[in-house]
């Protein structure tokens, strides 16, 4: 990319965070409802800190610290740094102000526009990089920020709105169709030209059996008959670590689902309304969807069976349903009658898989500071793939690994279900 490409990317990116903040109230800025949720304003900081430590520092050694208690209130995970605030604690500090938040990412956009200007064509590579790189890691939190946010306004008595006025989906949606695969050895894993995050890398050859997968996601409708019976009352459909959460922690719905008299309702960022029965399940944990899955004798894809018909339906980020649109919900998509394959692959929600976050063979950590943004998480968490109405266009691929651990339910990932093929595959 030339500089300029790069510099005018950079700024709708960050522009594209504040619009998302657009909406609050400067006291939904500095909220934490729990130890998972970070505040509206520590997102905003963060990003801009991340730039600060990993492409200013280095690479415009005039330029000190914004604030110099900034790495302490802006780091989030990175050991390579200082002492850091305890994640729990984010929401603790009612300075720095909204203001002055806002005030030090225009402070950071003005410095990294003054980089990207004067650095020299030698170092020029290593600073697009890092930029790059810094913007990914925004439009993760632009994602963050929206998760984050539901869970602030759901959390208040009053169910605010974040946006009034969303439009709902489709009022039927067809029966689910499983979709053969045939199987044998194929490549996973990002190649070619563009981003990608490490733990993409290396692209390897897999062998993978022949499956099939549903052509849609798991409906609120479909979701509700396991309810009604039983589903959330029967250690038999769980695994152990999930019927804990479930008596422990008082599960009986995806998070966000209401029982007021006789009739379901379900907080929306559009505000609370009735259960929408013909859209997508939505805020499902790992535990649930696993459970879900055992009640109907199947369940959850590999992420190698996954890639496998991403790649066979020839996902695209132009088609789906993102961030970009506006919809802010998951809904389903229009099908041509003659398409055979699965939908919604990219978009809409993420999908959990039943495949543990590990590395691929012959893995390789980024160097430095930098390689504490994936590798060290391989452990205890979940694969989640395709993205959702939350994820930018410009981030999302096939290959694009999410994670989180297994009983965490805001983030907005739903279910595909998936078998052992039981007939001739029809999809090579």
């Amino acid at each position: 990319m030339q500089r300029a490409d790069v510099l005018r990317t950079y700024r709708a990116v960050r522009q594209t965070t504040c619009a998302l903040c657009e909406p609050l109230e400067t006291e939904d800025y500095v909220v934490q409802t729990m130890p998972d949720v970070s505040p509206p304003k520590w997102h905003l900081g963060h990003t801009s800190w991340f730039f600060e430590a990993f492409v200013l520092a280095p690479h415009l050694p005039a330029s000190t610290p914004h604030r110099a208690t900034y790495g302490f209130l802006f780091n989030s995970y990175y050991e390579a740094f200082a002492e850091r605030l305890e994640r729990s604690r984010r929401g603790c500090l009612s300075r720095p102000t909204v203001s002055e938040v806002y005030a030090y990412r225009a402070e950071v956009d003005r410095r990294i526009a003054h980089l990207v200007e004067t650095v020299t064509v030698g170092q020029w590579p290593e600073v697009e990089r890092l930029i790059i790189l810094g913007l990914h890691h925004e439009q993760q939190h632009q994602e963050l920020i929206l998760m984050d946010v539901k869970h602030i306004l759901a959390t208040n008595p009053e169910r605010p709105a974040y946006r009034p006025g969303i439009a709902m989906g489709a009022t039927a949606v067809a029966k689910a169709r499983p979709i053969g695969f045939q199987g044998g050895m194929g490549r996973m894993g990002f190649e070619g030209e563009g981003f990608s995050f490490d733990n993409e890398r290396p692209a390897h050859p897999l062998h993978v059996p022949s499956f099939e997968l549903q052509d849609r996601l798991v409906s609120n409708r479909e979701y509700l008959c396991f309810i009604e019976d039983g589903g959330y009352r029967d250690y038999r459909h769980w695994l152990s670590d999930g019927w804990d959460r479930v008596r422990h922690e008082g599960w009986f719905a995806p998070l966000y689902w209401e029982r007021i008299g006789e009739r379901w309702m379900m907080y929306t960022l559009n505000g609370l309304e009735a259960l929408p029965l013909d859209e997508p399940v939505c805020h499902v944990s790992y535990f649930e969807a696993d459970a879900y899955a055992r009640w109907l004798g199947k369940r959850l894809p590999t992420e190698a069976e996954w890639e496998r018909a991403a790649r066979a339906a020839h996902a695209d980020p132009g088609t789906a349903h993102l961030l970009e649109d506006g919809r802010l919900r998951a809904v389903y998509p229009g099908r041509d009658g003659g398409d055979d394959s699965p939908a919604q692959m990219l978009g809409d929600l993420w999908e959990w898989t039943a495949s543990a976050y590990l590395p691929y063979p012959g893995y390789q950590a980024s160097e430095g500071a930098l390689g504490e943004y994936n590798g060290k998480f391989m452990s205890g968490q979940m694969v989640l793939r395709g993205g959702s109405f939350a994820t930018p266009r410009s981030h999302i691929r096939a290959t694009y690994r999410n994670f989180f651990y297994p009983g965490q339910r805001w983030q907005f990932a739903g279910i595909r279900l998936a078998e052992r093929s039981q007939r001739c595959s029809t999809i090579s």
